[in-house]
């Protein structure tokens, strides 16, 4: 069988391309994406755990489990990483902590009045 030539093909000239993570429906009619709004520190349920799973032998200490807006997420994680020395990232939802900070981080977090438990290894 032989390959067919697409003569004429309009059927992308209504196509854009976004980066905005809002969808199309959304715009159209107005509603916006909201931020989970952030819950106050008592009742956040957070895990922290170690891991080294995909990480090159790496040991990295990460919370789970926080609910709120981004910006909440990034100032939690510049507080434990600062209080650890360390360095470490925030995204998808997780605080990331380089080294075996698990006790220091629990620590903290219990001290600020987070809800937080150990889990996992």
């Amino acid at each position: 069988m032989a390959k067919q030539k697409i003569i004429e093909f309009d059927g992308l000239q209504n196509l854009v391309y976004s980066t905005n993570k809002e969808t199309m429906a959304d715009i159209e009619q107005g509603n916006k994406n909201h931020e989970p709004e952030t819950l106050e520190p008592s009742k956040q349920n957070l895990r922290v755990w170690i891991e080294k799973n995909h990480r090159g032998g790496k040991i990295v200490t990460i919370i789970k489990g926080f609910e709120g807006d981004e910006q909440a997420l990034k100032d939690l994680g510049k507080k434990l990483k600062t209080y650890c020395g360390t360095g470490g990232s925030e995204k998808n939802g997780e605080i990331i902590i380089q080294g075996h900070h698990a006790d220091k981080v629990l620590k903290f977090l219990l001290d600020n009045g987070y809800k937080a438990k150990r889990a996992g290894g």
